[in-house]
């Protein structure tokens, strides 16, 4: 889901094929349209399969602050590349 005046990526569950016993959800706020590490709030979930169903679990430490850098990263990417063609 997006919406884009109020600037917020929500994505399914995902889970890798080679971890089927776990899934992670994310949410993305952009709040700024300036490419800054405070432009960009990233929040998730994880949960693993238990024996009836699927139980919310620790995210491991880090992966928030990696996703933020690596869309922070990307968008800088696109920007530079759209001044470069365009």
């Amino acid at each position: 889901q997006v919406d884009s005046q109020g600037g917020v990526i929500v994505t399914d569950w995902y889970q890798n094929p080679q971890a089927p016993e776990e899934r992670i959800k994310v949410t993305v706020y952009i709040l700024s349209q300036d490419l800054r590490a405070d432009g960009v709030r990233v929040a998730a979930a994880r949960q693993q399969r238990s024996g009836n169903g699927w139980a919310d679990v620790e995210v491991r430490a880090g992966t928030v602050q990696k996703l933020e850098e690596t869309i922070l990263t990307r968008a800088r990417d696109l920007r530079r590349s759209a001044t470069v063609t365009g």
